[in-house]
């Protein structure tokens, strides 16, 4: 198996990793110092151009002989899963309420990313920009409604990429979004060599399947739907026919000498809440009252910040509440609820992911476990997703490797984002190393605006001091139902949030933008918002308007505009 072979150091493996062509000379300069570190010779009297030819001088060397020696090794498989809103609300990030048992202990031998962010709170554009390695601002995607090859340019995917480069790639389930973000056919046949597998009971997500309250007939679009499996079109759910198929796609590719690369995406957590009833049993409601002492908006939160969750408001279980618009809010009760359903959702995915795991390779393959993005569990008194907020935007993200392997979880605390995981990945199955995107990358049909985890995996510290950067549209200054505030179409954008995450600060700034032309005023403002995160986790307190706050808050701000470019 692909492995840091004895006689080639780690830190020249990752040297190569990142694009020797490229490079800085500052990060030559802090591989220079990994390499004093490593071999424990001086080398600070090198100069950074001598470095340079020294380890090309020694890669070449170095294939050459691995060349002449017939030296050939199989290659890692690659399996890909994705949890549709799956905020960290599991054991191992240290939810208390979770009960997520195979996910745990999946990450008993994995990293585990803390701080891993998703471009955009919303499915199509979040998912673009994950299996593209590229921003919303680039893809030019807000919405549902375009599709990037047609509308900006003819980028690779992450399983295009793959399939480039020998592996077969098929997809389970919900992985690009469906519809016309991904040209009604999940991007087939460029991104996989196969039709992608979507369950036959999808086709009944919006049909009568969920049971009334307190009686047996089956009623549509309910928000919470605990079922049971008997009852149900085919006696099965979407999530368990994708992990079927999964298991008998794994199963017959067991033999084969050809690597594949497998996406899994599953439909849950998101709403509605339609999962056997039995995982509701696991969470007592009276666990959840308390779950957060918000129950209303902030004072200092901007009026463009507030996603009404119109989702929420409009299924029959809940329209019927007199639930204000838009601030709420909503009872105690029905929040106990929403949250007890969501939970029982993970439980349930989370079931179906251990039987996964029981049909994987471990010692040949490569897992990689995400969210699309986060969900807001009544958080500044907010539901759903549509926000930058840290629970809209934070997501799980776990990695397992059999070049690293762990006996306990590792975690990993600094900021990652999910146009990250298409270069960590092909570094992680030793394909050719992703280019970086120059600029916007819009003359690039192959490259990344993301990083490479492989460094961090590696225990290299590159000493770079990492960002995350997020944005959301908004449609106006307030709140509506029309257009709606919380899913506008690209036509109806005229204000867009960016939001910078850094180790201690979230730091937001709402200007106009013309959708048009796909530009952005940063001197017309309409909200700003910062989070101190070493004092206030929860993005409760709005510092931005405070004097004390200026030169850090200027400093930002600068920082925001330098990287959104």
């Amino acid at each position: 198996m692909p492995a840091s072979p004895a006689n080639m150091p780690v830190w020249l493996i990752s040297f190569v990793q990142h694009k020797v062509a490229g490079i800085h000379i500052r990060r030559l300069l802090i591989f220079q110092t990994a390499v004093a570190k490593e071999s424990r010779v001086d080398m600070s009297h090198i100069s950074a151009p001598s470095l340079l030819q020294l380890l090309l001088l020694w890669i070449t060397l170095y294939t050459g002989a691995a060349a002449a020696s017939g030296q050939s090794t199989a290659r890692y498989n690659v399996v890909m899963v994705i949890f549709d809103d799956l905020r960290p609300a599991l054991g191992v990030y240290g939810d208390s309420l979770a009960r997520t048992p195979h996910l745990d202990a999946f990450a008993q031998g994995s990293n585990v990313f803390s701080h891993a962010y998703s471009q955009q709170a919303l499915c199509a554009p979040s998912r673009n920009s994950l299996l593209t390695g590229r921003r919303p601002d680039t893809l030019h995607l807000y919405d549902f409604y375009s599709y990037w090859r047609s509308f900006v340019g003819n980028f690779t995917t992450l399983p295009q990429y793959f399939q480039q480069h020998g592996y077969y790639t098929y997809s389970c389930g919900k992985v690009f979004h469906p519809g016309l973000s991904s040209n009604n056919t999940d991007d087939y046949p460029l991104s996989w060599s196969a039709p992608a597998f979507h369950p036959r009971t999808e086709q009944f997500m919006n049909s009568p399947v969920c049971p009334e309250h307190g009686g047996g007939v089956l009623r549509k679009n309910y928000l919470i739907c605990p079922v049971e499996l008997q009852t149900q079109p085919y006696k099965t759910l979407p999530d368990i026919e994708s992990v079927t198929e999964a298991l008998r796609f794994i199963d017959a590719r067991k033999h084969s000498r050809q690597p594949y690369f497998l996406a899994l995406g599953f439909h849950k957590p998101h709403i509605n809440f339609r999962f056997p009833r039995q995982f509701l049993g696991k969470f007592p409601l009276s666990h959840f009252y308390n779950y957060t002492e918000d129950v209303l908006k902030p004072p200092d939160m901007p009026d463009v910040a507030w996603n009404p969750y119109t989702d929420v408001r409009s299924r029959d279980d809940f329209k019927h509440r007199n639930i204000s618009f838009p601030y709420g809010p909503i009872s105690r009760q029905q929040a106990a609820q929403i949250r007890q359903a969501y939970y029982a959702s993970v439980a349930y995915v989370d079931d179906l992911f251990g039987k996964l795991l029981a049909g994987l390779d471990l010692e040949r393959t490569v897992i990689a476990v995400l969210g699309d993005h986060g969900w807001s569990l009544g958080e500044h008194a907010e539901w759903a997703k549509y926000s930058n907020f840290e629970v809209a935007l934070r997501v799980p993200l776990i990695i397992r490797s059999p070049e690293f392997p762990l006996s306990e979880p590792r975690g990993r605390h600094s900021i990652t984002e999910l146009v990250d995981v298409f270069p960590t990945l092909v570094d992680l199955a030793h394909l050719p190393p992703l280019p970086a995107c120059n600029g916007s990358g819009l003359e690039q049909l192959s490259c990344s605006q993301g990083k490479s985890l492989y460094p961090m995996l590696q225990d290299l510290d590159l000493g770079e001091d990492y960002v995350a950067i997020s944005q959301y549209p908004r449609p106006g200054m307030l709140p509506t139902k029309h257009p709606n505030s919380d899913k506008p179409k690209l036509r109806n954008i005229k204000i867009m949030g960016y939001t910078l995450r850094t180790s201690h600060y979230r730091y937001t700034l709402w200007v106009r933008f013309h959708a048009h032309n796909f530009s952005r005023d940063w001197h017309n403002i309409y909200g700003e918002e910062l989070y101190d995160h070493r004092l206030d986790s929860g993005e409760e307190f709005n510092l931005a308007a405070l004097p004390e706050f200026n030169s850090i808050r200027q400093h930002l701000r600068w920082r925001l505009i330098q990287a959104v470019g």
